[in-house]
């Protein structure tokens, strides 16, 4: 028996309905495929970051990347390699926020200033610090990401410009980020034993070592227990900054006197 148009299990009117919207579905789906394929690398960067902030480096892998992006992986080696070119991404994201200019401010404060960015970052982003203070030393300096050398080259020009001989700027560099990296890698290790707990001694666990074999350091039980990231920086570069100016002594640059004018020939005068 021949169909009538909308009549039936089966009407042509819906065969055609149907056929339109698989039609539609297809090519929505195809322009939604292409919308999600469009991934920028500074998404891929920042969800590696967030990944890396939230679970650790350990955590970060392509796979995972990929997941959190909602993406196919291999959309991702488009913008990195391999898990080296991420940390490495994740490097160059961090200290591209460590912004030096040198200014008409003393140098001491310059470096003081460098010194405390660099430390709000390295709290703001505690598992990025091994990037930055660790891996650049496995690599030799001219084939580090460059992000890792602009600290470098922007604290050279400071301290040169403030008077300081070229090698004796690359020493303070060495000292001062030398400092810094000890020191933030100290400041994100400290942990409370026992937060609870009101004796010192008993908050930090020092009860547990032999008091004949570490007199010093539980005697020190109130200065652990009251350890201040913040302050002990701040001492740290006064002793840093007092022994840079005691051994190199910079002086400012002078600017150079006006080359005198050439004697006029005997019969010119200056005309006013």
């Amino acid at each position: 028996m021949e169909l009538e148009e909308g009549t039936g299990p089966i009407g042509v009117s819906s065969l055609a309905a149907g056929s339109a919207r698989a039609s539609r579905t297809a090519r929505g789906g195809a322009a939604s495929s292409h919308r999600r394929s469009a991934l920028t690398g500074d998404q891929v960067f920042a969800a590696a970051l967030r990944i890396v902030d939230r679970e650790g480096v350990s955590a970060l892998s392509m796979r995972r990347l990929a997941q959190a992006l909602e993406r196919d992986a291999m959309l991702i080696y488009r913008h990195a390699a391999n898990k080296a070119a991420l940390l490495d991404g994740l490097a160059d994201i961090v200290l591209g926020q460590l912004v030096i200019e040198p200014s008409d401010q003393p140098w001491p404060t310059q470096l003081r200033s460098v010194a405390r960015r660099f430390r709000e970052l390295a709290l703001a982003h505690p598992n990025v610090v091994p990037l930055l203070v660790i891996r650049p030393l496995a690599t030799p300096l001219g084939l580090r990401p460059l992000s890792t050398l602009r600290p470098l080259e922007a604290i050279l020009e400071l301290l040169i410009r403030a008077g300081f001989a070229p090698a004796d700027a690359l020493s303070t560099y060495r000292a001062l980020f030398g400092f810094l990296s000890g020191h933030l890698l100290n400041e994100l290790q400290e942990i409370i034993y026992n937060p609870e707990e009101t004796d010192d001694l008993l908050r930090l666990g020092l009860y547990r070592l032999p008091i004949g074999e570490f007199p010093r350091l539980r005697g020190l039980a109130s200065a652990l227990a009251s350890y201040d990231g913040a302050a002990e920086l701040e001492h740290g570069l006064d002793i840093l900054i007092d022994g840079i100016s005691a051994r190199y002594a910079p002086q400012p640059h002078v600017r150079a006197a006006p080359m005198p004018a050439e004697p006029l020939a005997p019969g010119i005068t200056h005309r006013g």
